[in-house]
């Protein structure tokens, strides 16, 4: 009795223990991006520089995600994750330790950030590529497990930037790096511990080789990747439509948030006040969706959520209403975006063949994120061009046109439910999960 009562448990560890890493890794991620930018102003006192950072890290991580799926399916996104966080600790920690030394000049810390992105990439889909194992092991909805990360990374968001601020204030930046270098080796240490269930089964040779099991080249292994996403009209359609919003609500948060705090009077600080309450009130949707996102019609979920939090927005800070409505506003947008990544993260899963999920993830990834770098030259470029208000509503009206598109298009009722709500646990204890990789 006491074996059955423990085992559901003890099947959710390596669920645990991963949301716990993607805990702690948001965390240093957000860390990171407040800390590296200010030790590069702080020391050279170039915003030129200062944007190359941002660049020599973004871009070699789209360009790696992209081309690191064959090979997060060829070694296992365990051990990839764990790798990945393990070499990001190392060089992530050369930062503060070169500063401190006097030599880490700013070809160097390019090097550096460019390397760790390139990790990062790899890294990041292996993490992702991670949850259907976690949810067959868990015997968990899709839906639970993707909400509870989306509900991490929307705290991260809220508090993680104030964190970030402290520790910059009060240790100095060089030292904040350092705290995000260790979060790297917590992370790789936790994943080490809780996800060995997760270590796929050793297979006997057999006497004939199957045709299927042959080797092929990593080029043949990518192209198979991108084949599995570009038919697939849902998931290729979405990852576009992602791409095109967080190039939108880049634009918005680099550049159109910033002056309108400026033009308004509103001040700097009323930013931070709408990233908190917008992130707040997101985490609390996305753990709404998590405990009863099974219930939940997906295609309508995306419809609503979008329309709320996508439109108005813009609106409302193209007319200038006062401070305390676009609050509001934060609380009932943030609220529905929680429920998005929830549902898009359970469609894609169900969609990718299971041997192909760290190829096609990592793409699919990577071209959720490919416009971003454009995102702050897109709303400088409108701002000079037409004004704040009238930028605002470009930008709005582009994000409400992308979005609601799948309304006008059969094919995305695909997005429904594709798999039943659970996955049955695995047979034994004592098996391991198989995992092809």
């Amino acid at each position: 009795m006491s074996l059955r009562l423990t085992r559901p448990r003890m099947q959710r560890i390596p669920l645990y223990g991963w949301l716990t890493a993607e805990a702690i890794s948001l965390l240093g991620t957000r860390i990171s991006m407040i800390a590296i930018p200010w030790l590069v102003l702080t020391t050279t006192g170039s915003p030129t520089q200062t944007g190359l950072v941002a660049f020599a890290e973004i871009a070699p991580m789209v360009l790696f995600k992209a081309c690191g799926g064959p090979l997060v399916d060829r070694v296992g996104p365990r051990r990839m994750a764990i790798g990945a966080d393990t070499l990001s600790f190392l060089v992530v920690g050369l930062i503060p330790v070169l500063h401190h030394a006097g030599a880490l000049g700013f070809p160097l810390l390019l090097g550096l950030v460019a390397i760790a992105g390139a990790l990062r990439g790899p890294g990041d889909a292996a993490t992702a590529a991670l949850v259907p194992a976690l949810v067959e092991r868990a015997a968990v909805p899709y839906e639970r497990a993707t909400g509870l990360s989306s509900a991490i990374d929307r705290g991260a968001t809220m508090v993680g930037a104030a964190i970030a601020g402290g520790l910059v204030a009060t240790v100095g930046a060089a030292n904040a790096v350092a705290i995000d270098a260790v979060s790297f080796g917590v992370c790789a240490l936790l994943l080490l511990v809780t996800t060995r269930s997760l270590e796929p089964a050793r297979v006997e040779a057999t006497s004939e080789p199957d045709r299927h099991e042959m080797p092929t080249s990593y080029a043949a292994e990518l192209r198979d990747g991108w084949n599995v996403l570009r038919r697939d009209s849902v998931l290729m359609s979405l990852a576009v439509m992602v791409a095109v919003t967080n190039l939108l609500d880049l634009a918005w948060s680099a550049v159109l948030l910033p002056v309108w705090a400026r033009d308004s009077g509103a001040g700097i600080g009323a930013v931070g006040l709408v990233f908190s309450v917008w992130g707040g009130a997101s985490m609390l949707g996305a753990l709404v969706a998590a405990a009863y996102g099974t219930r939940l019609p997906r295609f309508a979920t995306y419809l609503v959520a979008y329309l709320i939090t996508g439109l108005p927005r813009f609106v409302l800070f193209a007319i200038g209403v006062p401070l305390w409505v676009i609050l509001a506003m934060c609380v009932i947008g943030g609220a529905s975006s929680g429920f998005l990544n929830p549902v898009l993260g359970a469609v894609t899963f169900e969609r990718i063949p299971r041997e192909m999920v760290g190829r096609v993830t990592a793409l699919n990834s990577a071209l959720c994120w490919s416009l971003m770098p454009f995102g702050g030259v897109l709303g400088g470029l409108l701002i000079s061009g037409m004004g704040l208000s009238t930028a605002m509503l470009v930008v709005g009206f582009a994000y409400f046109a992308t979005t609601m598109a799948p309304a006008l298009i059969p094919s995305f009722r695909g997005m429904n439910r594709q798999l039943p709500a659970t996955v049955e646990p695995t047979p034994s204890p004592r098996d391991p999960l198989q995992l092809v990789s």
